[in-house]
């Protein structure tokens, strides 16, 4: 009885939807440690400079400012674009292209996941306690690189692929989210400069995976269907 609920349950891992298992790429293949450079030290002259532009950025950030980064920290779905696609880019009109937002988080979570245990960076409030962060904080030193501007930019990256014609905007909406990191006081410049270059590594290597170009298929004939976008070249 007991193996056949063990065949049962591995039945049932196997038949899952991927985008519920794993995303594309593993840190084997990305090699983020190997990528970055260790981040500054806490007090060292590079981190001093850091948290003097948060301070700067703290110092010039509107109620505007703050609530739009704050919209951006609860948010780490593909529909961060919707600002560049409009009202019809939602989940309810785009399954295959949701599906295809829960990998790429996977890949996030996977491949910042290794780096953020290995560097241990002390989140910059956490530093310097006359900082005044306004997104969620915690106690975990996991500062390095940033999950939210990584997510970001490989779905930027994504979206690129599909609507290629909206690469400029895709890309500024995806700076801009990870500026808000730094808007929110929840990182350190270096952390999100770290985590654009893991998305780019990341995309780099999936852009080769048949799995992630049979769902890129399927997410642009669903989002440009559902647009009303010319069919792409």
């Amino acid at each position: 009885m007991k193996k056949t609920a063990a065949i049962l349950s591995v039945l049932a891992l196997l038949c899952a939807p991927a985008a519920a298992r794993e995303g594309f790429v593993t840190p084997e293949q990305s090699h983020p440690l190997e990528i970055l450079a260790t981040p500054p030290a806490p007090h060292s002259p590079k981190s001093d400079a850091e948290l003097a532009e948060l301070h700067r950025i703290e110092d010039a950030r509107t109620a505007e400012q703050a609530a739009r980064a704050k919209a951006d920290d609860e948010n780490q779905t593909i529909f961060l674009y919707h600002t560049v696609f409009g009202e019809k880019f939602t989940k309810e009109n785009l399954p295959a292209v949701e599906a295809l937002g829960a990998r790429l988080k996977a890949d996030e979570s996977a491949n910042t996941g290794a780096a953020k245990d290995a560097f241990h960076r002390i989140r910059p409030y956490n530093v310097d306690k006359t900082l005044h962060p306004v997104c969620k904080t915690k106690a975990k030193d996991d500062s390095y690189p940033s999950g939210h501007t990584t997510v970001g930019y490989l779905m930027g990256l994504a979206l690129i692929d599909i609507a290629p014609e909206r690469r400029d905007e895709i890309l500024a909406r995806a700076d801009d989210y990870g500026h808000n990191r730094l808007v929110c006081g929840v990182h350190f410049p270096s952390d999100v400069a770290a985590a654009r270059l893991v998305a780019y590594a990341v995309h780099a290597i999936m852009e080769l995976d048949p799995a992630y170009r049979k769902d890129i298929e399927a997410a642009r004939t669903e989002l440009r269907n559902a647009l009303g976008l010319a069919r792409a070249n």
